[in-house]
C-alpha cells in the first residue's frame, strides 16, 4: 500500500515513532485530543445511553461500524489538509470558487448554536457537583474557557487543558463501567453478529463524532502548529486514526456502563439518561463523577468548537488572523450570553443540526476532489482506495441528511 510505503520511507518516521521531537509530539497529541475530546461533548453522553437502551448489546455493532466510517473520513481529511498545507475552507474555494465561504457560514452558524448546548451541559455538570445555579455555572464555565485564549501561548495551553481533562474523563468513565459489571462477552458477540442493524444510529454517531466543525478540529490544529507538507502525511495518518480510536474507547466504555445498568433492570431517567447510568452503577459517587465528566465534556467542547469554528474565518481576512484569540473569546461570550438570557434554544438546535448534517458530505466531497488537484496538493498522490472509501461515506451521509431533512419538514 502506498501509504504504508510512505510511512516506512519517511525521513522523520523514526523521529515520530521514537517521539524524539518534543514540540512535534505535543502538537500531534494536541490535535489528536482536540478532535477526540471535542467530539465527546454533552450530547455524546446522552446519545450513547439512549441508543444502548434502544438496541441493547447490538449497539456494539453500531459503534464498530461508525468507527470504521469515522476513520474513513478523518484519514482523508487529515492527510489532504496536511499534504496541501491548506485549511478546509481554502481547499473548498480552490475546488469551486465561493464554496469555502458557504462552508464557513454553515460551520460558524452551527458552531454558535451547538456551543450554547455545550455551555448548558457544562453548567449542568457544575449544578450536579456543587448545586450551582445553571446561569452562574454557565458564566463560570465561559470564564474558564475564554481565559485560555488570553495567553500568548494559547495553542500549548489549550492542548494541555484538553489533554488533561480528556484523560481524566476516560479514567472516571472506566471506573463507572467496572462498577456496572456489564455482560462484556454478550456485547462482544453482538458487536459482530447484531440482532438488527440500525442505519440511523450509525449515521447519527458518525455525524456526532466527525460532523460539522469536528471534522476539521484536529487537522486545523496541525496547520496552526506549522505541521504541513507531503513528508508529514504518514504522521497525520497515525494521528487521525488515534483520535478516532480515543473517541471509540470512550464510546465503548459508556456503552458497557449503560448496558451493565440496563441488564440489571435499573430504570433509566428519560430526562437525564447518562446521569441515571452513573448513579445506578456507583451510587452518589457515580452521580458526582457524572458531574465531573459532564462539566469537562461541556467545557472542552466549548473550547474546541470555538477554536475550530473561528479557524474557518481565519484565512479570509488578515484582521481575523491578527485578532484570532479575541474573536474566539467573543464567540464563547456570545454563546454564553444567549444561554443565560434565552436558555438553550431547542428548536434552533434541531434546525441547525439538520443543516449541519449537510456539512460533512459537502466538505468531504471538496476535500476528495482537491486531493487529486496538483494546484492544491502538489506532488502528493492520494490513494485511490481512500478516495473511494471517502465517497462511499459522502453518499451515505448525504442520503441520510436528505432523509432526515424531509422527515422533519413533512
Amino acid at each position: 500500500m502506498e501509504e504504508l510505503k510512505e510511512l516506512k520511507e519517511s525521513p522523520i518516521t523514526e523521529e515520530i515513532s521514537g517521539f524524539k521531537s518534543t514540540s512535534k509530539l505535543k502538537s500531534y497529541l494536541g490535535a489528536i485530543f482536540l478532535m477526540a475530546i471535542t467530539a465527546i461533548g454533552p450530547g455524546f453522553l446522552t446519545q450513547t445511553t439512549v441508543f444502548t437502551q434502544k438496541l441493547g448489546p447490538s449497539f456494539g455493532f453500531v459503534i464498530l461500524a461508525s468507527i470504521i466510517l469515522d476513520i474513513g473520513v478523518q484519514l482523508n481529511v487529515w492527510r489532504i489538509i496536511v499534504a496541501s498545507g491548506k485549511r478546509g475552507q481554502e481547499i473548498a474555494n480552490l475546488v469551486l470558487p465561493g464554496l469555502g465561504y458557504v462552508v464557513t457560514t454553515l460551520i460558524v452558524i452551527g458552531g454558535l448554536a451547538f456551543n450554547i448546548g455545550n455551555v448548558a451541559g457544562a453548567a449542568l455538570g457544575l449544578n450536579v457537583l456543587f448545586g450551582i445555579p445553571f446561569k452562574a455555572g454557565a458564566i463560570i464555565t465561559a470564564f474558564i474557557a475564554l481565559s485560555i485564549f488570553l495567553f500568548k501561548q494559547v495553542g500549548e495551553i489549550m492542548d494541555r487543558f484538553v489533554r488533561a481533562f480528556g484523560i481524566v474523563r476516560i479514567l472516571l468513565a472506566i471506573f463507572v463501567m467496572i462498577a456496572a459489571t456489564p455482560p462484556v462477552g454478550q456485547a462482544a458477540v453482538k458487536s459482530i453478529f447484531p440482532d438488527s442493524i440500525d442505519m440511523m444510529s450509525i449515521i447519527t454517531l458518525v455525524g456526532g463524532t466527525v460532523g460539522g466543525y469536528i471534522t476539521f478540529a484536529g487537522a486545523h490544529r496541525l496547520i496552526d502548529a506549522g505541521i504541513k507538507g507531503k513528508n508529514l502525511v504518514p504522521e497525520a495518518t497515525k494521528s487521525s486514526v488515534t483520535g478516532i480510536l480515543i473517541t471509540g474507547v470512550m464510546r465503548v466504555v459508556l456503552f458497557l456502563a449503560a448496558l451493565g445498568v440496563i441488564t440489571k433492570g435499573y430504570a433509566i431517567d428519560p430526562t437525564n439518561p447518562a446521569a441515571s447510568v452513573f448513579q445506578s452503577a456507583a451510587g452518589n459517587i457515580g452521580y458526582k463523577i457524572f458531574g465531573i465528566v459532564l462539566w469537562s465534556a461541556g467545557t472542552t467542547s466549548v473550547i474546541g468548537c470555538a477554536y475550530t469554528s473561528v479557524s474557518f474565518m481565519k484565512s479570509f481576512s488578515e484582521k481575523i488572523d491578527k485578532f484570532y484569540s479575541k474573536i474566539i473569546i467573543a464567540f464563547i461570550v456570545f454563546s454564553t450570553i444567549v444561554f443565560v438570557i434565552v436558555g438553550q434554544p431547542a428548536k434552533v438546535l434541531v434546525i441547525v443540526g439538520t443543516i449541519n448534517g449537510f456539512v460533512l458530505p459537502i466538505t468531504l466531497t471538496s476535500i476528495l476532489i482537491g486531493a487529486h488537484n496538483k494546484k492544491i496538493v502538489g506532488e502528493y498522490k492520494h490513494p485511490i482506495w481512500m478516495t473511494i472509501a471517502g465517497f462511499i461515506v459522502v453518499a451515505i451521509t448525504a442520503y441520510m441528511s436528505v432523509h432526515t431533512a424531509l422527515t422533519q419538514l413533512f
